[in-house]
């Protein structure tokens, strides 16, 4: 797996998120920094763990003034149910159909496992990215990682 690097222009995407809506990459661009969490299942411990810490902390993204989205290949309604049982205030993107294109646009899907890997994204503004990052399977991402990354977004 090879995930795209930092100074890459970011793949669009138009996906559907928990509840349903449509989410587009490009409806930010211009406006907003993104962070894209591609994670593999929705009810994993390794994966719950991970978004729980995002929950957490989601001060440190809403203080950056950037949208965290999470995506997995899970349906919307496996999503939907996932974020209600623990309160995920931030979108499930729903990479579900073709199974897994936006993770591979992205250079994190695992063919030999059909899911996404544990990749992340920043994204500024302007669509390109700034950091990016993944870890091993089975590892989870520190919420330190996410500081780091967030770094690299440009000042305002």
């Amino acid at each position: 797996m090879t995930i795209l690097p930092h100074g890459t222009r970011a793949p669009s995407f138009e996906l559907q998120d928990h509840l349903g809506r449509s989410v587009s990459l490009d409806g930010f661009r211009g406006s907003t920094p993104v962070v894209l969490v591609f994670f593999p299942l929705a009810f994993s411990r390794t994966c719950q763990g991970e978004l729980c810490a995002l929950r957490d902390d989601l001060a440190l993204f809403e203080d950056a003034g950037v949208q965290l989205l999470g995506i997995s290949v899970d349906s919307k309604f496996a999503l939907r149910a996932w974020a209600e049982e623990q309160a995920y205030s931030f979108p499930l993107l729903a990479d579900f159909w073709p199974h897994g294109e936006v993770a591979r646009a992205y250079g994190a899907f695992l063919e030999d496992r059909g899911h996404a890997a544990r990749a992340t994204f920043v994204i500024d503004a302007g669509g390109v990215i700034r950091a990016s990052f993944a870890t091993a399977p089975g590892e989870p991402r520190s919420i330190e990682q996410y500081r780091e990354a967030l770094e690299a977004l440009p000042s305002a």
